[in-house]
């Protein structure tokens, strides 16, 4: 007759200590400490700006004061805000197409030597090409529509994306790969089970790269020709000389970087909690 065993609490080993995780306080505790030095930079920024501006040491046309900036982002919120949805939606599209392709062509990369000597030194050569000069060409090519601007984001976006991808699926430990070989499993499974997951982390840290990336892109486009869009908006206000809405402008624009990163690191941290840089409960020793 066969004995139930019922789950206790882990064997405690000589020489190893296991810390539990943080508490609300540590957690809390944690990120002030990690975030109070951006934050001070920021406000010592902000208080230079005003410095400046009150000082009247540069004309208010060339450098607004805060307060007129802040009017700005206060008072056309609803032009702001239509100008940034179109930004945003492109950003998102150029990005989504990217790392879709930018994954797929990877993946060919690293199963394929040809491919890789084929297509790799296209890539080197896409990338070093200025977007702005060749944004004009999108233009005429494709028109004023959201085309040009998505397809610029797309071109920025996607080196950084197969350059992190191919990376991690080369790093699997050789080992691991032997060893599906080994127990007979398909190529396919290799890939789903080891590489791919395996190669999560470099892809993020490319993803992070290219989704701010992205936003520059889009920007770039509207630059060229756009009648909406906070390229758009810059480009106008830059014209009027209405320096506090370039300034609204840019600080948006700024934002939508800023917040789109966040959600991708959210997103590793969600997707990627068995990495070692995502842990909250780590094993230290006490020797």
């Amino acid at each position: 007759m066969s004995q139930s065993v019922v789950p206790g609490p882990a064997k405690e080993i000589a020489g190893v200590a296991a810390r539990t995780g943080p508490g609300a306080g540590e957690r809390f505790g944690k990120a002030v400490e990690t975030s109070w030095r951006p934050v001070a930079l920021l406000l010592g920024c902000f208080v230079v700006w005003w410095a400046i501006a009150a000082a009247e040491l540069v004309e208010p046309y060339l450098v607004p004061s805060p307060g007129a900036t802040l009017d700005v982002l206060t008072g056309k919120t609803s032009y702001l805000w239509e100008h940034t949805w179109v930004t945003t939606y492109e950003t998102l599209l150029g990005f989504a197409i990217a790392v879709v392709v930018g994954i797929l062509a990877a993946v060919v990369m690293v199963y394929s030597s040809t491919v890789e000597k084929t297509l790799y030194p296209i890539l080197l050569f896409a990338q070093v090409v200025p977007k702005i000069a060749i944004a004009p060409l999108f233009v005429v090519w494709l028109g004023f529509g959201i085309t040009p601007k998505v397809l610029i984001a797309v071109l920025i976006a996607f080196f950084p994306v197969v350059i992190s991808m191919v990376t991690g699926l080369k790093a699997v430990d050789p080992e691991m790969l032997q060893l599906s070989a080994t127990m007979g499993a398909k190529p396919w499974q290799t890939f789903a089970k080891i590489r791919f997951p395996a190669s999560l982390p470099h892809l993020f840290s490319g993803l992070k790269v290219a989704v701010t990336l992205a936003v520059t892109g889009a920007v770039v486009g509207e630059f060229v020709g756009a009648n909406e869009g906070l390229g758009y908006v810059i480009l106008q206000a830059n014209g009027n000389l209405d320096t506090p809405m370039l300034f609204a402008g840019l600080l948006v624009m700024s934002l939508i970087g800023v917040v789109l990163f966040v959600l991708v690191e959210i997103a590793e941290k969600l997707l990627l909690p068995w990495h070692a840089s995502r842990r909250d409960t780590n094993v230290t020793t006490s020797f």
